[in-house]
């Protein structure tokens, strides 16, 4: 009987809360959103059209006329436009097969635990595939590398002036973007770090062998780093993180065991969610990093 109460725990709310700790492991990209909630699916928003006021902006206005205006005149007129936004959320849901009570009995929790990591695994991985995807399709900066990363013998290679560029491009829309993530693929991580070491060397003073030591950049020109095979390929991202990008939750990553008395049980999760581009120039998107 000790046994059955022990499985009857592991299948009820133990699962749930080994979901929860299991989505929490590796759901990294998750890092660069503001996470707000919805209660409807359809989301309605709007997205700011540009940073600063000029002539691009509103008809008329030039630097004669800021900071210029005579005396006694009336002020400029400047506005800000936004444009409405609708969005719908997004289910990922997947479930396990139908385990068999004997296969539980003789797996003991082995098999419910690498069940639910898994799923829960699947789960986060395709919501962060859907953040990078909106990231890389609606970021209204971009720059091409001087060449790219990977570049044999590094002829014409300059990533640190690929990524000044990228910041410089943020910061020319109105944000700031230091302290912002620098998101990059495995690949483009091991260019980086072969270039400023076999490429530069000691021509860079600041880049200490400690931080490398354990095979990842944390910080780089004021960015940290952040590896993940969800990036694509031949392009890296610069983003402001908790401004560029939100994520709109429906609801959190949940978990429900199906029974079937006597025969066995099965593991289902699903979370409910989108990604909303609100401000397009907080991102910067480098092309061209791969050969």
């Amino acid at each position: 009987m000790a046994d059955a109460s022990g499985q009857a725990d592991i299948r009820g709310i133990d699962v749930d809360r080994l979901a929860k700790g299991f989505g929490e492991v590796e759901d990294n990209i998750i890092k660069v959103c503001e996470v707000t909630t919805t209660n409807a699916r359809e989301i309605r928003w709007f997205q700011k059209t540009a940073g600063f006021l000029d002539s691009a902006d509103t008809t008329g206005i030039t630097a004669t006329h800021i900071g210029n205006t005579s005396f006694g005149s009336l002020p400029v007129v400047v506005e800000q436009s936004w444009t409405r936004q609708t969005s719908y959320v997004r289910k990922y849901f997947v479930e396990s097969p139908w385990i068999s009570d004997e296969d539980i009995k003789d797996s003991d929790v082995n098999i419910l635990a690498t069940n639910v990591r898994d799923l829960v695994r699947g789960v986060k991985r395709q919501k962060s595939v859907r953040i990078y995807a909106v990231l890389s399709a609606d970021a209204s900066n971009t720059n091409a590398t001087s060449a790219a990363w990977n570049t044999a013998s590094y002829t014409g290679v300059n990533i640190i002036e690929d990524i000044m560029e990228g910041k410089m491009n943020i910061y020319d829309d109105g944000y700031n973007p230091e302290g912002a993530w620098l998101l990059l693929s495995s690949l483009d991580h091991k260019s980086l770090i072969t270039w400023l070491i076999d490429g530069k060397g000691s021509s860079i003073p600041s880049f200490a062998s400690a931080r490398v030591a354990d095979g990842a950049v944390m910080e780089i020109l004021g960015l940290k780093v952040m590896v993940d095979t969800i990036v694509t390929a031949d392009e890296a991202m610069i983003v402001i993180p908790q401004r560029a990008i939100t994520w709109r939750s429906f609801g959190d990553i949940t978990s429900e065991i199906i029974r079937d008395p006597l025969i066995g049980q099965k593991i289902r999760v699903a979370e409910w969610g989108e990604a909303i581009m609100t401000d397009p120039a907080a991102a910067n998107k480098i092309t061209n990093t791969q050969a």
